[in-house]
């Protein structure tokens, strides 16, 4: 049984990879798997239900067996336009399902235990909790209840899309502190995200010391 009861994972491949000269990031192989798999079996362990948000061809990302769901709000308007349509889809979808968690599809060693933490730290059923390491916040990687879409249509209609923070500070919210991991003998931020050739090329060296599949 999933860690996350009653919780949709929500992967966000949105991003425009620009600094992989055109190559889509979730595409790239980390191991004998692109990122976006990696992500996707490391976050179906954590929650009931997980699906894509990625713009441009849905086919690409049919391999998965997932559901893909575009923004709504066009023009790359960044994370929280994926943050809305994972929303989207479960009122379409689960509208039964309280909250998604949110992952980034470029960070393959995230917590295994994410979902569960970001859960033990709600408040109330309307607190949005979001992940922290080493003195920095991720707000990609977070818990989102679903109680929010409207208040957040509203604020991505303002034309306020990159302003994560400033979304989740109009809001009641809290953070989860995660610890680093041990690759023989050496701290690793689990947040370690790949935006550039020589991160990947990094992550594929750590991957060989860290366990992505626990």
């Amino acid at each position: 049984m999933a860690d996350a009861i009653g919780t949709i994972g929500v992967i966000l491949a949105g991003g425009r990879s620009s600094r992989m000269g055109g190559n889509e990031k979730a595409f790239l192989a980390l191991t004998d798997r692109p990122m976006i798999q990696v992500a996707l079996d490391r976050l179906t362990k954590q929650t009931d239900t997980v699906i894509i948000n990625a713009n441009g061809d849905q086919e690409r990302m049919k391999f998965l067996g997932v559901p893909v769901q575009r923004d709504i709000f066009g023009g790359f308007a960044g994370p929280l336009a994926g943050v809305h349509a994972g929303m989207q889809w479960v009122r379409h979808n689960q509208p039964l399902v309280s909250h998604i968690c949110t992952i980034a599809a470029d960070t393959p060693f995230f917590p295994a235990d994410l979902a569960a933490r970001l859960e033990d730290n709600l408040k109330t059923a309307d607190t949005i909790v979001l992940a922290a390491s080493n003195g920095y916040r991720h707000p990609v990687f977070g818990l989102w209840p679903v109680s929010l879409i409207e208040d957040l249509a509203a604020f991505l209609q303002s034309g306020q899309t990159g302003k994560v923070m400033a979304f989740v500070k109009q809001q009641d919210w809290t953070e989860a502190e995660f610890d680093n991991l041990n690759a023989n003998g050496n701290s690793i931020d689990p947040f370690f995200n790949i935006n550039t050739p020589e991160e990947l090329e990094l992550a594929r060296q750590l991957q060989e010391q860290i366990n992505i599949d626990e």
